[in-house]
């Protein structure tokens, strides 16, 4: 007798949502209402505004322009969803393209600063039986 093979539907990839508000929701809401969503740091972050290298920063998503920016503290907005942003991280520009995941996130998690160190082998004179020489 032949086993019979389970056939399973494929997975649907589930719906994106923010506290349980879907994207588009969240493209809807004003500035106000989305800051009562996110965690008390980014809450605090814009209840006091942005500051106006940020407003600039909105102004160039909106207009649809290539970006490259050193706003490594701005706060990842709905309406930035989609965008490629450079993000500086201290020697070039780190490029990443802006998932609904991280909304609520900041730009700089995105660019890190550090670099992974792979050391070399060592040079003359690093050890002490490099400074054996020996005898004719």
């Amino acid at each position: 007798m032949a086993k019979r093979r389970k056939v399973e539907a494929p997975r649907r990839k589930e719906e994106f949502s923010y506290r349980g508000h879907s994207l588009e929701e969240l493209k809807d809401m004003d500035l106000d209402g989305l800051t009562q969503l996110f965690p008390a740091r980014q809450r605090r972050k814009l209840k006091r505004e942005l500051t106006e290298d940020q407003k600039k920063l909105l102004q160039k998503i909106r207009d649809g322009k290539a970006i490259r920016t050193h706003q490594r503290d701005m706060i990842v907005l709905p309406e930035m969803v989609g965008t490629t942003i450079g993000v500086h991280d201290g020697k070039t520009f780190a490029s990443f393209e802006i998932m609904p995941e991280m909304i609520g996130h900041y730009l700089g998690e995105y660019a890190l600063t550090r670099k992974r160190v792979s050391h070399g082998s060592a040079g003359v004179g690093a050890t002490r039986s490099s400074r054996y020489v020996p005898l004719k």
